[in-house]
């Protein structure tokens, strides 16, 4: 895609965390169609209110979750257990299921990070200030967006479903967790 449109696909750079986590909201609360996340890794409160609330509000909107691995906090697992209660993926709304989580299991697969819809997206970015962050990133406009969104959604075809509490619980063992350690 960049090859073709240059740099020009690239909204605005996101340099300061704050930023990025603005951005993120942004786009959840104003997808109507498609909201495709993925990664891991997320925590920020504010971002996982935003894309609860527009899974409450938007009924049409499909969202898709593309795991890593298990979440890596606490947090996301909330979220997901959050998101299973505001909708159930068995149930089909105009024909499509609109709650769609899955993880990937290939642990040789790189984790992507990325929140798009059919308008703009945000990649976040390894951190220009330290090693251990992702604090930056870039907001794409609507022709990337709309890629993204298509990448998001060709990776969950190939990611294991996850549609149940039971299957957000079980996630919590993949990658070595101690029994009983973080039960819901």
């Amino acid at each position: 895609m960049l090859e073709s449109t240059g740099t020009g696909v690239v909204v605005r750079e996101l340099t300061r965390y704050t930023e990025l986590v603005e951005a993120m909201v942004e786009v959840a609360v104003k997808a109507r169609e498609y909201l495709v996340v993925t990664g891991s890794r997320s925590r920020e409160r504010l971002y996982l209110e935003a894309i609860e609330t527009a899974v409450a509000q938007q009924p049409d909107l499909v969202h898709y979750r593309v795991l890593y691995g298990p979440p890596r906090h606490e947090e996301l697992t909330d979220h997901l257990v959050r998101l299973l209660k505001l909708r159930d993926p068995g149930v089909r709304r105009n024909g499509l299921r609109t709650l769609r989580i899955g993880v990937v299991e290939q642990r040789e697969v790189m984790e992507r990070y990325f929140v798009a819809s059919e308008s703009a997206a945000v990649v976040p970015l390894p951190s220009f200030y330290g090693a251990e962050g992702f604090d930056c990133g870039v907001l794409l406009g609507r022709e990337a967006a709309a890629g993204l969104v298509q990448h998001g959604r060709e990776v969950f075809a190939s990611a294991r479903a996850v549609e149940t509490l039971e299957a957000v619980r079980a996630l919590r063992g993949w990658r070595g967790a101690k029994p009983g350690q973080g039960e819901m």
